[in-house]
């Protein structure tokens, strides 16, 4: 029942597994108080996962777990998003010392003049990929160049779920592709095929889809074209943010920079954002001039900005750990209920009665990429459903000859892609810290997201990409 956790193995009684309607019995219970708690009642997220983290482990004592039994499962759940929580904390500084050394204010004081809004959206979505890739994190891009975007794109009058939408599709393709990303590693490993045979087959169904969404967000762009702001605002903003820092973009930069080229070096992520803030902090006290005590201080809650322009203002108030609170907790909560469902076998015995029924090659991808997306509805967090959906599938996928760099691929785009589009996940919930927009209203925008998916079925169906092992892959 636990065999990728000896530790908590040992720990854990002996405990029959559940049968299928007590598993579908206990899933169903959660997926009802979530959507009528959110979509009738507007009930608060953190009190519908609770009263759903009490269902479940009433689920799982009529099973025969005791109390400290629950408790081990809840325990492991939260254990093993330690790293994820831990970059929580962190990007919240980091979005607080850019905002105090001047980097996100030189940004949009020189990109509100670059980014014409015919091309905003598609010149956003190929910065969010490129950079993405470069430093293999979907949270660091949205947390740094994210933000300028959500400040240039409310400027030109561009709806903020659509740029949300883009940059969160820009962000996640690198975290899907990225050789340094920790996900893309993870599904390697997770699969037992090599790191860029897992690129390479992921690239069949990615391109495609990239090349769909840039055409529709250069669509999309055309429909703003008439957004130009006129000459006198944009002096005024510049004006303001000249006012309230200096701009120097060869220093203010440098705190992104040092970020960029330590996560190419592969520094871990927690190392490059640490260094980045120490030096953000420097460049307010050294370069803005800014008062120490008032620099520290943001790092827990940052303060609204003083150009005297009230959403700028807002933008660059953004940031510090105590922003991140409202995500922590929730995640806390989603992460605590998805260990229960895991260790008790809720989720297995759900899909092992679904493969066992599968029988054409392309309903066994489509069941693979709709569980990675039950997987984190349930367990909160991509990292595990990645695991778990490795595990459950791996024989189905040997059983039909097909190279283990397809379940690979097809478990990325069932956990990596509709991570950020749930909004009790732990992407989710950041993407909402950080970019101001609920999940709900970005997801119809995410176009990577919402289509790599459907894209990766259709080319199934036609059967195309079904890799063999003997097949060559195309290189990165």
């Amino acid at each position: 029942m636990t065999e990728n956790d000896p530790l908590l193995e040992e720990l854990l009684p002996v405990h029959p597994l559940p049968s299928f309607w007590q598993a579908a019995f206990c899933l169903g219970g959660v997926f009802i108080l979530i959507s009528l708690g959110m979509f009738v009642y507007a009930i608060s997220i953190h009190a519908i996962l609770f009263l759903a983290l009490i269902w479940v482990c009433l689920q799982a004592h009529w099973l025969g777990y005791a109390f400290t039994d629950i408790r081990n499962m809840m325990d492991d759940g939260i254990i093993k998003a330690l790293p994820a929580i831990y970059i929580f904390l962190l990007i919240g500084m980091v979005i607080a010392s850019f905002m105090q050394s001047g980097t996100i204010a030189s940004l949009l004081y020189y990109g509100i003049d670059l980014l014409n809004p015919t091309i905003f959206l598609a010149a956003g979505f190929i910065l969010c990929s490129l950079m993405s890739v470069a430093t293999g994190t979907s949270w660091g891009t949205v947390g740094t160049i994210g933000v300028v975007l959500i400040g240039i794109g409310d400027a030109i009058g561009i709806p903020l779920p659509l740029v949300a939408g883009m940059i969160v599709s820009g962000a996640t393709f690198g975290d899907k592709l990225s050789p340094i990303s920790d996900t893309t590693n993870l599904a390697a490993m997770s699969a037992g095929t090599q790191l860029y045979r897992h690129i390479g087959s992921m690239l069949y169904t990615t391109v495609p889809t990239f090349i769909v969404v840039l055409g529709i967000y250069t669509a999309w762009g055309w429909e703003y074209g008439a957004n130009d702001l006129p000459a006198a605002h944009i002096e005024e903003i510049r004006s303001a943010l000249a006012g309230a820092y200096q701009l120097n973009l060869w220093i203010t930069i440098l705190p992104f920079l040092l970020m960029f080229g330590l996560s190419i070096k592969r520094y871990a992520a927690e190392v490059s954002m640490a260094w980045s803030i120490v030096l953000a902090m420097l460049i307010a006290m050294f370069y803005q001039g800014k008062d120490g005590i008032e620099v520290i201080n943001a790092l827990w809650m940052n303060s609204a900005g003083t150009t005297g322009i009230a959403n700028i203002d807002e933008l660059l108030g953004r940031g510090g750990v105590y922003s991140m609170a409202w995500t922590l907790l929730l995640s806390l909560l989603a992460l605590a209920l998805g260990g229960i469902l895991h260790h008790a076998g809720f989720l297995r015995v759900l899909l092992e009665n679904v493969i066992v029924h599968i029988q054409r090659t392309s309903t066994l991808i489509a069941a693979t990429i709709a569980s990675g997306l039950v997987g984190n509805m349930t367990l909160g967090e991509a990292y595990i459903s990645i695991i778990l959906n490795c595990q459950l599938f791996k024989g189905a996928f040997e059983e039909r000859k097909l190279d283990r760099a397809v379940l690979s691929r097809s478990v990325e785009e069932g956990s990596t892609l509709t991570t950020g589009l749930i909004p009790w996940t732990t992407a989710g919930t950041f993407y909402l810290a950080t970019l101001g927009i609920p999940v709900l209203d970005y997801a119809p925008y995410a176009l990577l997201n919402l289509l790599n998916p459907f894209i990766s079925i259709a080319m199934a169906i036609m059967g195309i990409g079904l890799l063999r092992k003997s097949d060559r892959l195309p290189t990165k």
